[in-house]
């Protein structure tokens, strides 16, 4: 086959998948505000105008990976433990280990993207800080739950367990992203428990 009849052909299909997936990682590792377009496209494969084409501008793409993402393993893993175990305890312990295990993993980003996607830009750090909220409004519900239910103390305070079990999955996703092992943020997870209050 010559030339001319290689141009002639049709181009090779896109993988939709495969480019978000390759904008996800970058975003994951550089932030929203240091990825670019150029960065973009030479990792996706892909030319500028069918970046646009497919995804629209880079915060519609932007926005298509962080849905993407609470979908994946690494960004439904909080909910997997509260529909799956059977106590607060239990899941809140699960939601730390496995934790200490997606931050770490190799085959990803070190951390945890929702805070490692870091942005200078009003508007997608407000979105970024509204997302990152939503889990502290999650476990709070779980935890008025589990108080309702004398999993703990009638004293215990939802918001403040909360606002406390949040700070710790963020610390390790950071501490993670700077290089601790897996068995490091283990230790960090169990000790995270031992502030749990007894029923």
């Amino acid at each position: 086959m010559d030339a001319s009849e290689v141009r002639r052909g049709r181009p090779p299909a896109f993988d939709r998948d495969a480019a978000l997936a390759a904008a996800t990682r970058l975003f994951w590792e550089n932030g929203y505000e240091a990825t670019s377009i150029n960065d973009l496209t030479r990792e996706m494969g892909i030319r500028p105008g069918s970046l646009y084409a497919a995804f629209g501008d880079k915060r519609s793409l932007f926005n298509e990976v962080i849905e993407a993402y609470g979908r994946s393993p690494a960004g439904e893993f909080v909910w997997a433990a509260m529909a799956r175990e059977p106590t607060a305890f239990a899941a809140f312990h699960r939601i730390l280990l496995d934790a200490a295990a997606m931050y770490t993993d190799p085959e990803t980003p070190a951390g945890n993207l929702l805070c490692s996607a870091a942005a200078a830009d009003v508007d997608v750090a407000v979105y970024m800080r509204d997302l990152r909220n939503a889990n502290v409004d999650t476990f709070e519900k779980r935890l008025t739950t589990a108080r309702e239910q004398g999993e703990i103390p009638a004293t215990a305070d939802p918001r403040k367990l909360a606002a406390y079990f949040t700070a710790v999955m963020h610390g390790m996703s950071q501490r993670a992203r700077d290089g601790a092992t897996a068995a490091e943020l283990t230790d960090t997870a169990e000790l995270a428990m031992a502030a749990w209050p007894a029923a």
